[in-house]
């Protein structure tokens, strides 16, 4: 029996409907978390409470996520994922119920802690995609869903501010949750079935993360690299945020946002990404990725007072990133068959953990030296990444 049949009774079931589904529950889970960003400002006003006050609404969401991330999602290499997956669905949707229904601020913040704990599908997904895709075609399902994910992210913040303008800020977290319920349903038919698997107690569950990591060598090294790498995009579009808001641009939040939507290049690239893994070109394509990267900073450079190089570095950054994050992705998921979701709570933890730093260097450099601070010190992350690709290339053809 060939490696490809023996990881999975149904290697063959990622049909492209099945990894459409998967992309648009991915996108959907994962837009959650950012609903409230636009709507800050009338959600502060509707409960009586500060704008300031009203920002630890998206602290509290992220944390919850952390969490989930870390609580949840190991859980999808020893649980039936055809049962957890709607199960993990249905209760994120009585958290959005809640958001809808919060008589106070307090009671919006639990909610939404919620939400960010329960919101963890797409990192459910995502593994469950590579155990059922034929190994020479990962990289391009994965991507695919990735793709579907980022843009759930970019969406979702300008679905919300129209939604929210027409029936106010509560009808969001109602639509949102009518959707989840809808695909919620609809996974729980269409995900095929898994072949019983060893029990391990949650805590073993747990501590293995950490064991697999340590046990591989390429699973450490791409975990760097994807922690620098997310740390450049958070750093760039926290300082862009920055950028935009003050003189010559004073662009509005929604003006703000409109820039953003050229991001969704990304989402393409993501997909396009899976291909190069699939043939073999994934270590490659990483160094390519991250010299793109590298030349968007560059680029970025000279919009200090002008939109088009901004744009032109918009576009490119998310190409790279993106690209980044799926090869990274795509390589640990061929590690261990039988730790992908283990694999994947360390890929989105680090990631985590890098977009952490990325968010709190962007406000130092701004105050220090405005936007070329910002744009250098993602150059010095980059060439962090392309140092340690560079070194350790070896290894990770051999992983």
């Amino acid at each position: 029996m060939s490696r490809a049949h023996s990881e999975t009774p149904a290697s063959t079931a990622m049909s492209p409907a099945l990894t459409l589904l998967f992309a648009i529950s991915g996108g959907a889970a994962v837009g959650n978390l950012y609903w409230a960003q636009p709507l800050l400002s009338d959600i502060a006003g509707s409960l009586g409470v500060s704008i300031a006050a009203a920002g630890t609404l998206i602290t509290v969401t992220q944390m919850g996520y952390a969490l989930g991330i870390l609580l949840v999602v190991p859980l999808g290499d020893t649980m039936n994922r055809r049962r957890l997956i709607p199960a993990i669905m249905i209760c994120s949707a009585v958290a959005l119920i809640a958001c809808a229904l919060a008589p106070s601020f307090a009671a919006l913040l639990a909610a939404l802690a919620a939400v960010g704990l329960t919101t963890v599908a797409g990192q459910l997904l995502t593994p469950l995609a590579g155990d059922l895709a034929e190994p020479d075609q990962r990289g391009r399902v994965v991507g695919t869903i990735v793709s579907g994910l980022i843009t759930g992210i970019l969406l979702s913040r300008t679905i919300s501010g129209f939604l929210a303008h027409a029936f106010g800020w509560r009808a969001i977290y109602v639509a949102a949750a009518l959707f989840i319920i809808m695909l919620a349903v609809l996974l729980s038919w269409a995900l095929p079935a898994e072949r019983p698997r060893p029990a391990v107690s949650y805590g073993k569950l747990l501590a293995s993360v950490f064991t697999v990591v340590r046990q591989h060598r390429p699973v450490q090294i791409t975990l760097v690299i994807g922690a620098c790498a997310f740390a450049v995009f958070t750093l760039f579009w926290t300082g862009l945020t920055f950028l935009l808001s003050s003189p010559p641009f004073g662009y509005s939040v929604s003006q703000i946002g409109l820039v953003g939507l050229v991001g969704l290049a990304g989402a393409l690239a993501a997909r396009r990404a899976g291909w190069l893994h699939d043939r073999g070109w994934s270590v490659e394509g990483t160094g390519a990725a991250l010299a793109l990267a590298l030349i968007s900073l560059v680029i970025a450079g000279f919009g200090s007072t002008h939109i088009v190089p901004v744009l032109a570095a918009v576009l490119l950054l998310d190409v790279a990133i993106q690209a980044t994050n799926v090869l990274n992705q795509s390589r640990l998921f061929a590690v261990d068959p039988g730790a992908r979701s283990r694999l994947n709570t360390a890929f989105v933890a680090c990631n985590f953990i890098g977009g952490a730093v990325g968010s709190m260097m962007a406000g130092v450099l701004w105050e220090r030296g405005g936007w070329i601070a910002v744009v250098a010190g993602g150059g010095v992350l980059i060439a962090l990444a392309m140092i340690v690709w560079v070194t350790q290339r070896r290894s990770l053809v051999k992983g």
